[in-house]
Formats: structure tokens, sequence, C-alpha cells
């Protein structure tokens, strides 16, 4: 029967790329494609694929809450994680959530297949780069990550970056206005950032969100 496969990346021409690289493959077939993270979960629910490649940052949920809640819902599925950065806050905040793969946009090809393929056999993959990062990190070479976001900061984070208001992001989550700005406040400080520019930059680095 084969690999089946569920895309979530908020990008039309990445999702694209990697249907023509699996539709290639004999044993692998892609039986739906998400936008966001919202989209993920219902399309995971639908179609019931093997393994989901979670895009990192997405609209409306983020990939490392969408796996989160992805293994609240599902039992035995398996999720690879793809980003466009090698950031560490990321790839153990996938991990966490219980990835068991993670791999760079730019090295994706043959290293997802092949991730792809050993992560249904239980192993985990990460690619070079992720792989080099973490060595580095763990002999005290690599740069000092900021903490870890909590969930809903980063939610908050990713929503203040599109634009929207306390009073409006406290109406999306269903929290107090007041709330919104506690979580403000403590983002700015754990980021070390002045001001929503700054976190507004800092989020489209990151890759949580794409202007």
């Amino acid at each position: 029967m084969g690999i089946r496969v569920l895309l979530a990346d908020d990008h039309t021409m990445v999702r694209q790329a990697l249907r023509e690289l699996m539709e290639k493959e004999q044993d692998i077939s892609v039986v739906a494609e998400a936008k966001d993270g919202v989209e993920a979960l219902a399309l995971t629910q639908k179609f019931s694929p093997d393994i989901v490649i979670m895009d990192v940052g997405m609209p409306e949920m983020n990939g490392i809450e969408a796996t989160k809640r992805l293994f609240a819902e599902q039992s035995g599925i398996k999720v690879v994680a793809l980003s466009a950065h090698a950031d560490k806050r990321f790839i153990i905040g996938m991990l966490e959530a219980g990835a068991s793969g993670y791999i760079i946009k730019e090295e994706a090809g043959s290293e997802l297949l092949r991730a792809i393929r050993n992560v249904m056999e239980g192993q985990t993959y990460l690619s070079p780069q992720i792989t080099t990062l973490l060595v580095e990190s763990l002999r005290g070479n690599g740069k000092t990550a900021h903490p870890i976001l909590a969930p809903r900061e980063q939610q908050v984070l990713q929503l203040l970056a599109g634009g929207l208001t306390s009073p409006e992001i406290g109406l999306r989550l269903c929290i107090a206005s007041s709330t919104v700005d506690v979580h403000r406040r403590n983002i700015m400080r754990k980021l070390g950032v002045r001001g929503i520019a700054e976190l507004t930059k800092y989020a489209v680095r990151e890759g949580m969100v794409t202007l």
C-alpha cells in the first residue's frame, strides 16, 4: 500500500515541489495538503496518513502546537518537521512535541525521502545541518539560544506579528485582553526585544510568520 503522506506548509510552491518529489517514488503517496496547522489537524482526521511533513512556521497554528495536538488526537502517526531555519529552539520544540525527524528545507529532497523511510521504521532522523548544530551546542560551541516560548506565547507572538491588537488576539484565543498583554511582556522579556516592530522582525526572521 505504501507510505501515505500529508504535507503541511503555508507555501504553495513548497508543497508542489515536495509532492512532485514524492510522486516519483513508488512507495510514497501524498494523500492531502494543508496550508496551516489547523487544516493539518482536520485533514489528518479525514485521511489518516501514516506520516505528516510539518512546516514549523505556519499561520493560525504553528508546527509545534499542531504536532502536540496531533499526538493528543492520533495514535501511531509519525511527524517529520520541515523548516527554513536551523534554530535550536524550534528543533527542541518539535522533538519535544513528538516529531521523529527534522529537515531543513534547503536540504529537502533525498534527505526528506530518507527521513520518511527511516521514521516509518521507528527511527529518528535529523538532517546533517541539524545534527551539526546540536553537536556543536552540546560541546558548548553553539550560540546561546533564547528561552523556548511556551505554546500560548508562540500563538500570541504569531498573531502580534500578524498585526492583530490585544483585544483581537484575546477574541481569537478566547482569553482576556489583559492576559494577552501579560504574554506580550513575557515574550519581550524572554527574547530581549522592545516593541511590536522588533517582535515582528524576530518572528519573520525565525520563520514563525511570513510576510
